[in-house]
């Protein structure tokens, strides 16, 4: 099976980073289209391997970093073009903000060549304390990353 790197090249992008994914058939309705509640699940497809490319991550049971243990608090996705098939596609995500305990994603879910913007939303995530569940302050490593994908202020689409 080819991977999804190996297919496309992610375009520049002036903030954040454009992660390729690959659309399998079980994320298809019965009419070809992605279904929508894989949408999410194309996020994570990207958001995984970069935070992994970066030290943080599941493996064999276990965190590899404390800030792995978060929880997704709020997701709204909104929908423009339907993307049909299977294939690659490319996700755009940045940092709207990087607070102490929680964070605020933007992303775009776009055609391999860039041209075609499939869904746009906000993911807010927080860092949990896996003892008492709780918030909890990011890492010094986890800030680090963070900083590198907020989109500037004076930054557009």
């Amino acid at each position: 099976m080819t991977s999804t790197s190996d297919t496309i090249t992610p375009p520049e992008v002036p903030f954040g980073h454009a992660e390729p994914v690959w659309v399998h058939f079980e994320d298809l309705d019965m009419m070809g289209i992605v279904h929508n509640a894989k949408y999410a699940l194309l996020l994570e497809r990207a958001l995984t391997p970069y935070w992994a490319e970066r030290g943080f991550s599941f493996e064999n049971g276990r965190l590899t970093a404390p800030d792995v243990f978060h929880a997704v608090v709020e997701l709204s996705i909104s929908f423009r073009a339907p993307i049909r098939g299977t294939g690659p596609i490319l996700v755009h995500f940045w940092f709207e903000r990087f607070g102490t305990t929680s964070a605020e994603y933007g992303f775009r879910l776009l055609s391999a060549d860039g041209a075609t913007l499939h869904a746009e939303g906000r993911r807010a995530i927080v860092r949990l304390d896996p003892a008492t569940l709780r918030p909890t302050p990011w890492t010094e490593a986890a800030l680090a990353v963070g900083q590198a994908l907020l989109r500037p202020e004076s930054a557009s689409l």
